[in-house]
């Protein structure tokens, strides 16, 4: 009996911790999701060009330009819910490099052939090995980087318009750092 009531009283515990838990989190943006980067210096790039594979780009390549890093892939789902926002943002003058994450080159230009590439121009992470750095775990994820490679914002999951809006161009056309 003893044992039961016990069992019960672990349950009902359990229970309210849960619902605590769910009812503090609740209407919070889980994508927002703090990173470690924001206001340092961008971690170091050096991979190769996905249309020139022979030629790799770093952040020194990128220095001097506020730009918007877009993390997708051929197999994310969820990148092509975002790519029309991409496009929009990039069609507005908006510097978007894309980082194409564990993917193949080949994989990769049949999506852009499909879909339409907005990106000023795209590196190739096929193994994944340095997005480590940068906090990467997924795609579609999307960082905005300083004239001077600092990083800015970071975004976990597809983008929306608000996002652009509210978040992104802000930050771009606000900061001394503007890039139109």
């Amino acid at each position: 009996m003893m044992s039961r009531l016990l069992h019960l009283l672990a349950f009902i515990a359990l229970a309210v911790l849960l619902f605590v838990g769910v009812r503090m989190n609740s209407g919070k943006d889980t994508s927002a999701i703090p990173s470690p980067l924001i206001g340092k210096q961008a971690p170091a790039l050096n991979l190769p060009e996905l249309n020139m594979p022979q030629q790799s780009i770093g952040l020194q390549d990128l220095k001097g330009r506020a730009f918007v890093l877009n993390i997708w892939g051929s197999w994310c789902v969820s990148c092509r819910i975002e790519h029309p926002i991409i496009t929009e943002m990039a069609k507005s003058g908006v510097i978007v490099v894309g980082y194409n994450y564990k993917d193949s080159a080949e994989d990769a230009r049949a999506w852009l052939n499909q879909f339409g590439n907005p990106y000023a121009l795209i590196i190739q992470d096929e193994d994944g090995k340095a997005a480590l750095d940068w906090g990467i775990y997924g795609a579609p994820e999307t960082f905005v980087i300083d004239a001077q490679g600092i990083v800015r914002f970071k975004h976990v999951g597809p983008i929306t318009s608000e996002i652009v809006q509210n978040k992104i161009l802000p930050l771009l056309k606000d900061a001394p750092w503007k890039i139109y």
